[in-house]
C-alpha cells in the first residue's frame, strides 16, 4: 500500500485557513496555495532517489548528490495548476505535463480530453497535483491513464482531501503515494468536500 501522508507543518496549517475563508480574494488566494505547494515541496521529495556525482569546488574534487530521476509534475486542469509554480519553485529542474479531465455528465465517468507530456516522462517520478481529492474520480482515471503510457512512479499531490477520495483511490490504485495538506471531514451531497474551501479552480482563476 502506498504512503498517505499529511503534511501539517505551522505554515502550512496557517496558509489553508487562508485559502478557507469565503472572503479570501483571488490573488491571496492563488499566492497561498502557491505558497503551500512550495511548501509541501520538502515532503514530497523527502524520498527522491540520489546518485554520485563527482564534482569540483574551488577547493578539490569530491563526490557528491544529485537527483537520480528527472521529476515532471502534471498538474490535472485546470485547479492543479495553481500549485505548480509553488512546486517548481523548490524543485526548478522539474518539467511539467498536462492532463486535462471533464465529467461525462450522462455516465458521471471522467473523461481526457487533453495530454501533453515531456518524452522521458515513463522513466521520471510524476508528481500528480490536484488540489481537490474528492470522490477520487479524476485521479483514480489520471492515475490509470498515465500507467496506461507507461508511467510507473506517481505521488498524488493535492490540498484538501476527503476521506472517501483517499479511500477510493487506495483501492484503485494501492501503489500511489497520497500526499495532502489536511484530510477533512466528509463529503456533501453534492459531492463537495466539507469543510473544504470550495471550487479551487474557480476560486484560483476569479471564474463562477
Amino acid at each position: 500500500m502506498g504512503k498517505f501522508i499529511i503534511v501539517d507543518h505551522p505554515l502550512i496549517k496557517h496558509k489553508l485557513t487562508n485559502i478557507r475563508k469565503k472572503e479570501t480574494k483571488t490573488k491571496d488566494f492563488y499566492e497561498n496555495v502557491q505558497e503551500i505547494g512550495s511548501l509541501m515541496a520538502y515532503e514530497i521529495s523527502r524520498d527522491f532517489p540520489l546518485r554520485d556525482v563527482e564534482i569540483e569546488t574551488p577547493i578539490c574534487k569530491t563526490v557528491q548528490k544529485e537527483l537520480a530521476q528527472e521529476i515532471v509534475i502534471v498538474p490535472i486542469l485546470r485547479a492543479g495548476l495553481g500549485m505548480v509554480d509553488g512546486i517548481r519553485s523548490m524543485i526548478p529542474s522539474a518539467k511539467v505535463g498536462f492532463i486535462g479531465m471533464y465529467r461525462d455528465e450522462t455516465t458521471l465517468v471522467p473523461v481526457e480530453y487533453y495530454a501533453k507530456f515531456p518524452n522521458d516522462v515513463t522513466s521520471s517520478i510524476v508528481l500528480l497535483v490536484d488540489p481537490m481529492l474528492a470522490t477520487g474520480g479524476s485521479a483514480i482515471a489520471a492515475v490509470t491513464n498515465l500507467k496506461a503510457r507507461g508511467v510507473k512512479n506517481i505521488k498524488y499531490v493535492g490540498l484538501v482531501a476527503a476521506p472517501e477520495g483517499v479511500k477510493a483511490l487506495q483501492k484503485a490504485h494501492p501503489d500511489v503515494d497520497i500526499y495532502t495538506a489536511s484530510l477533512d471531514e466528509r463529503l456533501n451531497e453534492d459531492g463537495y468536500i466539507i469543510p473544504g474551501l470550495g471550487d479551487c479552480g474557480d476560486r484560483l482563476f476569479g471564474t463562477k
